[in-house]
């Protein structure tokens, strides 16, 4: 029961007779003229309103639904060879332009119901939108790298039904379906159904998995050129002895033990129970003003019991240390956000005003207690696994520690675009945004700690565009962003109150749609220098037990991306990205290091990214095969220890059988042992995932 991969969508399904074409029978899935446009995206939402890409002064990149059909793609995890200047680095988050991020959008709101420990499922969503560098005028408070925004499915005018069956290596199992089309002849509401089940048992021992989604919608046409939709979705993932770290390492990278191995027992565990609701109402009003207004809520609840491996025990290459951790997490947030954009004529010059507003409420409960003595190491060469019955009693008689964290976002945008000729384009925006933040921190029933910080801050953005033809366009901007400090560090005893990180880039670049949209190439160029990271002053004696915290960290990341996406042939289509970035420590304190960083040198953090995907179709015999490789190199982890780099290729065949659809995927063909990231010497590295096979049969009405 669960949405389909919607292979279905991206072939052409026609209707012939045996004088036109050779006679395909009624119904047919025709794989002709599948590859011209495959990968494309004539339009974007990631600037609060539909807009062309080639008017956006600054990096983008949208992964449509087709992409997810042809690479069988499952969550976010899939996707980010994709991207330029995004890799792995931990769960669901990403270095992106060099700088660590963990924040994700659904449908231009915050609100991610995947929270802590849990991989962004692809299933119900249609298109992932990548808006590179910094977005503080539409999204207010985020890391300078980007944002990644979900862009959700709804309900469709035209009736389907897709089914998909599935199966692989570590027995993976599973099916999923959606439907959607007109609730009445008139076609004023429109449904959509989904379903989603896949059940595995993944290469690390103890490992299982249980994902499950469910996912319904209703779109109403309230007026000409106005429609209401309201969507509801579930997720419960049951994740036995998958609440993962990494395999230890030498320092030079080298994994110390085979990549099977887990710290977590076979009772161990990580579930993930989470529920969103939203509703969006869009409406044109008269032929030159648009306006749409949102409304997010989830609330998620993940509870764990886990082994956290904690190096190797002193004078032993072989034992693992390890403490116990049972935990909770609690989170619910609810979001509005309204845009409006209108055209008009104004001393001469054409002006496409913007103008919009969110708020965001956010509460993050933690119950947390860990049993740090008398847990039984665990062998690297010879892992003993038994039951986690003794630790959990043990850890049962000590008391939770509770972190509350409160947030809360309110902003307000501004942006002009002008048309200064059909050739010249200049935008300006601003953006004020206030937040207020407080943690509160008890064991039992005490009180420890308490803290909490509001402000306001103002956010730039500044571009122009020329565009020579058409379907090219130069750009240059500069745009600002920040991000305010945690509150547990705005505490008196540490120097606080602190104002926010933050973070200003300058980007050139060219963007092109060329032979009607079958070739876009991009190029961009950025320099950001993100300020007033916190640190340790050593000059200042503690006060009240706290180390003395100062803005006194700066960083500079400088780097290039190219992306292409084109028809080499009307069956020949290609997709690429390269990006190459240099993030370095620019001013600290001798002897510290900032968040995320070793010596002047960010982790996880690699110089060159390359991926490329390529897809044939042999249209006569309804077959299609596609071929892919990722190269990540070099880079360090937390701990200062090496990365080593990696290259692995992926292969697919895809045959069309009348109305049914085959996938075949292979991953990592040549079974290539890497780390997909490195964490610290005392967890380790992630370690990538070894050859693995995927078949799906898809079925759609």
């Amino acid at each position: 029961m669960a949405v389909a991969v919607p292979a279905g969508a991206s072939a052409q399904e026609r209707k012939s007779g045996p004088a036109e074409d050779g006679g395909q029978p009624d119904g047919d899935i025709i794989v002709t003229g599948r590859a011209q446009r495959l990968y494309r995206a004539d339009t974007t939402t990631v600037g609060k309103a539909a807009q062309n890409p080639l008017d956006i002064p600054q990096a983008l990149q949208v992964i449509n639904s087709d992409l997810f059909t042809d690479q069988g793609a499952r969550d976010a995890t899939d996707i980010y060879r994709n991207i330029s200047g995004v890799s792995f680095f931990s769960y669901a988050g990403v270095t992106f332009r060099g700088f660590r991020q963990d924040q994700s959008f659904y449908d231009g709101q915050r609100g991610n119901p995947f929270i802590g420990f849990s991989v962004p499922q692809l299933f119900n969503i249609s298109r992932v939108e990548v808006l590179k560098g910094p977005s503080g005028l539409f999204f207010g408070p985020g890391s300078p790298g980007g944002i990644i925004n979900y862009v959700s499915k709804t309900p469709a005018d035209k009736p389907s039904l897709r089914t998909v069956a599935t199966a692989g290596t570590y027995e993976r199992i599973g099916i999923s379906s959606e439907a959607t089309g007109p609730i009445d002849r008139a076609g004023v509401v429109t449904y959509r159904l989904g379903g989603f089940y896949e059940a595995m048992t993944p290469y690390r021992r103890n490992t299982r998995s249980k994902s499950l989604i469910g996912d319904g919608g209703l779109s109403i046409k309230t007026n000409t050129g106005g429609k209401l939709t309201v969507q509801a979705t579930i997720y419960d993932n049951d994740l036995p002895g998958n609440r993962l770290r990494g395999v230890l390492t030498d320092d030079a990278g080298k994994f110390l033990a085979d990549i099977r191995w887990n710290a977590n027992e076979p009772t161990d565990f990580l579930h993930l129970a989470s529920r969103a609701y939203q509703a969006r109402y869009a409406t044109d009003i008269g032929g030159a003003v648009t306006f749409d207004a949102g409304v997010r809520y989830f609330a998620s609840t993940e509870t764990q019991q886990y082994h956290e491996p904690r190096g190797l025990v002193a004078g032993n290459r072989d034992l693992v240390a390890r403490e116990f951790r049972d935990q909770i997490r609690d989170v619910d947030g609810l979001s509005f956000m309204a845009n409006a954009t209108a055209r008009v004529a104004l001393l001469g010059t054409d002006h496409k005003f913007q103008a919009g507003g969110d708020w965001y409420d956010e509460t993050s409960v933690l119950h947390s207690r860990i049993l740090r003595a008398g847990v039984t190491p665990l062998s690297l060469s010879n892992p003993v696994y038994t039951t986690s019955a003794r630790d959990v009693a043990r850890v049962s008689a000590l008391p939770f520690t509770t972190t509350d964290t409160r947030t809360k976002r309110q902003g307000a945008y501004l942006q002009d675009q002008i048309n200064i000729s059909k050739a010249v384009l200049l935008v300006g925006g601003v953006r004020y945004d206030k937040f207020d933040d407080g943690v509160t921190t008890g064991t039992g029933d005490r009180v420890t700690a308490r803290s909490a910080y509001d402000d306001g801050k103002v956010t730039f953005r500044a571009g122009a565009i020329y565009k020579p033809r058409p379907d090219a366009s130069l750009y240059v901007s500069w745009s600002g962003s920040f991000e305010p400090q945690t509150a547990a560090s705005q505490s008196t005893d540490a120097g606080g109150p602190f104002a926010p990180v933050t973070g200003g880039q300058v980007e050139g670049g060219i963007k092109t749609a060329l032979f009607d949209g079958r070739l876009q190439a991009n190029l961009a160029g950025y320099r950001i220098v993100r300020r007033n990271i916190l640190q340790v002053d050593a000059a200042l004696p503690p006060i009240n037990g706290q180390d003395q915290l100062r803005p006194i960290g700066e960083v500079t990341s400088k780097g290039f991306e190219i992306d292409l996406a084109t028809d080499i042939t009307p069956d020949w289509v290609l997709m690429a990205n390269y990006g190459y970035n240099d993030a370095r420590i620019t001013e600290t304190t001798a002897g510290q290091a900032v968040t995320n960083a070793v010596g002047d040198r960010f982790a996880n953090a690699p110089r060159h990214k390359l991926g490329f995907w390529t897809r044939y179709q042999f249209a006569p015999i309804g077959t299609a095969i596609g071929f892919g490789a990722e190269h990540v190199s070099r880079r360090i982890s937390l701990s200062g220890q090496q990365v080593q780099p990696y290259t692995i290729f992926d292969a697919s065949l895809t045959k069309s059988l009348g109305i049914v659809e085959l996938l075949l995927r292979v991953d990592n063909i040549f079974d290539r042992r890497y780390a997909a990231s490195g964490f610290s010497s005392q967890s380790g590295h992630f370690p990538g995932e070894p050859r693995s096979a995927l078949a799906e049969l898809r079925l759609r009405f």
